[in-house]
């Protein structure tokens, strides 16, 4: 999954993105990476090791905090050998309490500055190693998981600058392929500019929609995101049906698939025979096609599909390819970064959200409920008198508000069941199960299996479950016409699976306006980092299956203590 970064880190990082990605000098590049490094962390000391043509030591060892003097006390610049030589080894990123604790330290030489915390993270060149970011002495104790996404997000930026960069020298080196050299250069500052700190998704997706199709100069352009094993059209530029945005197109079968797979565009010369029902799902008739994948560090986002070339066309060339397999992976990263934006926004929002309905439960509850109890009461006092009129007025009204308090009842749980804060997740799903199906004529099954010695879950792993189990029962309910329910959650392997089944009518998952929901039921799995799947036909019944991870709460003693 993506790490979490804060938005202000976010926002500054983009900043920093747009600026390196508009340097075309390695060094200069070289020299912002390492000042962004360590601001962003506060670092006292960076690094950043770049290595030799056999990628087993470092050729060049570039630092920011070390002043000239003491560099000459040191002596050599590292090799790469002791802790810089495991991140040769092993390109994963590493932190550390005490650098000189681990069991590969080789100790510093005389003269250099006392160094304990330390966090190292690999730089990768369209996925071959190039060196390594090293930093050291966070102002305030140990790097962090913010420090770790913040400067793990800062590599893939000084990747794709340092890639553009060095296309730029050899295109000046090799006049043959100067035009080529400089349309991708071009292209990619041009959307770092164009984003700058836009983090909002929809906006995003239509600059690198336009910047694309400008820049293959193609009749039409989509994007398509993966979403559960298919695509959604996300965002589109050019001669492409109206309304086409939203549209779900299954992945399996796909040259999409293909692309996601090999991670490398494919020019398709006949559209007709290999993408005939994407194109017509488009609402495009097409001769040629230009697919290249959307990934980002190792995750498959989409595909950025183009249409006809309209200048000596229709078909794509290979300089083509290049160009918008390069946009592509500059895109992702822009991409990636304003889904994290939203995720946080959205996380924000639902948390927000469970908070003010805490907040109306407790009032529904504490002063509504009990101010028609009371009221009961005092109706139930006057009944000793013997006024035949009055006794039978004042029955009426006692059954009237027993009504009312059993429905504000229902309100109150509907918006936070008591159950599920005092209680469990358990108890709080049978209430929930056994009052939402009362008044319906269902063959309900609800099973529930979870690891009692382990503790309670996690209060938002619980929430997600209960809110996942009452949207699906609902739809169940007010959809599907089923004669049969069943509820099934197992915890397995430090994973919950929860299954909402029934026997009802069904419907497709592709139709626009279907899913009864299911998108804000994907958007609560998604946040836990979890991930929900629908499977379902007319007339067949429908099958939702979640799989979330099984995180316990948090234990009072105290947080755990990363140590070398």
């Amino acid at each position: 999954m993506i790490q979490r970064v804060d938005e202000p880190r976010l926002r500054r990082l983009l900043e920093v993105g747009t600026s390196v990605a508009a340097k075309l000098d390695v060094e200069a590049v070289l020299s912002s990476v390492l000042q962004a490094a360590s601001e962003l962390t506060g670092a006292r000391y960076a690094a950043l090791g770049i290595l030799d043509e056999d990628k087993r030591e470092l050729e060049r060892f570039l630092t920011v905090g070390v002043d000239d003097e003491t560099q000459r006390e040191i002596g050599d610049l590292p090799r790469g050998r002791g802790v810089l030589g495991l991140l040769i080894q092993d390109p994963r990123p590493l932190r550390l309490h005490d650098v000189a604790d681990h069991p590969r330290s080789y100790g510093f030489p005389p003269g250099h500055p006392p160094m304990r915390s330390f966090l190292g993270v690999p730089i990768r060149i369209r996925g071959e190693a190039y060196g390594n970011l090293y930093l050291a002495e966070k102002a305030g104790g140990d790097f962090d998981d913010a420090d770790e996404a913040a400067v793990v997000w800062l590599a893939d930026w000084a990747a794709v600058a340092i890639d553009n960069a060095r296309l730029y020298q050899r295109a000046e080196s090799r006049r043959d392929q100067l035009e080529r050299a400089v349309r991708g250069l071009e292209a990619t500052v041009a959307i770092s500019r164009a984003l700058g700190g836009e983090t909002d998704l929809a906006r995003v997706l239509e600059l690198i929609a336009k910047r694309a199709r400008a820049l293959v100069e193609a009749r039409a352009v989509a994007i398509m995101l993966e979403d559960g094993g298919r695509l959604v059209v996300a965002a589109t530029a050019g001669e492409l049906r109206p309304g086409v945005r939203g549209t779900s197109i299954q992945l399996t079968g796909t040259v999409a698939e293909l692309v996601l797979r090999s991670r490398q565009a494919d020019r398709v010369t006949d559209v007709a025979d290999r993408m005939g029902g994407v194109s017509s799902a488009l609402g495009i008739s097409a001769a040629a096609a230009l697919v290249a994948p959307l990934t980002f560090r190792g995750k498959t986002l989409g595909v950025l599909q183009a249409y006809d070339r309209t200048r000596e066309g229709p078909d794509f060339t290979g300089e083509d390819e290049a160009l918008l397999e390069s946009f592509a992976a500059s895109a992702a990263i822009a991409v990636a970064t304003a889904q994290s934006v939203e995720r946080a926004r959205l996380e924000q929002s639902i948390e927000a959200s469970e908070q003010e309905r805490r907040r109306w439960a407790r009032e529904l509850h504490d002063e509504t409920l009990q101010g028609l109890g009371a009221l009961r009461l005092v109706l139930s006092t006057a009944l000793r008198g013997d006024d035949e009129d009055l006794r039978a007025t004042v029955h009426g009204v006692i059954e009237q508000l027993n009504v009312e308090i059993e429905n504000l009842r229902g309100l109150v749980a509907e918006l936070r069941p008591a159950a599920l804060d005092e209680l469990g997740l358990e108890p709080a799903l049978c209430s929930l199960v056994e009052r939402t199906t009362a008044n319906d004529d269902l063959d309900v099954t609800l099973s529930i299996t979870l690891d009692e010695t382990a503790g309670r879950l996690a209060p938002d792993i619980e929430s997600t479950v209960y809110r996942l189990v009452q949207e699906g029962v609902r739809n169940v309910i007010r959809h599907a016409r089923a004669t049969m329910l069943h509820v099934d959650l197992v915890e397995n392997a430090g994973a919950l699976y929860l299954t909402i089944r029934d026997d009802g009518e069904g419907f497709d998952p592709g139709e626009p306006g279907s899913g009864f929901g299911l998108l804000g039921m994907r958007e609560r799995a998604d946040l836990v980092e979890g991930q929900l799947t629908v499977a379902s036909q007319r007339g067949e019944g429908t099958q939702i299956e979640a799989r979330l991870p099984a995180r316990r709460q948090r234990s009072t003693a105290g947080e755990p203590v990363i140590g070398p």
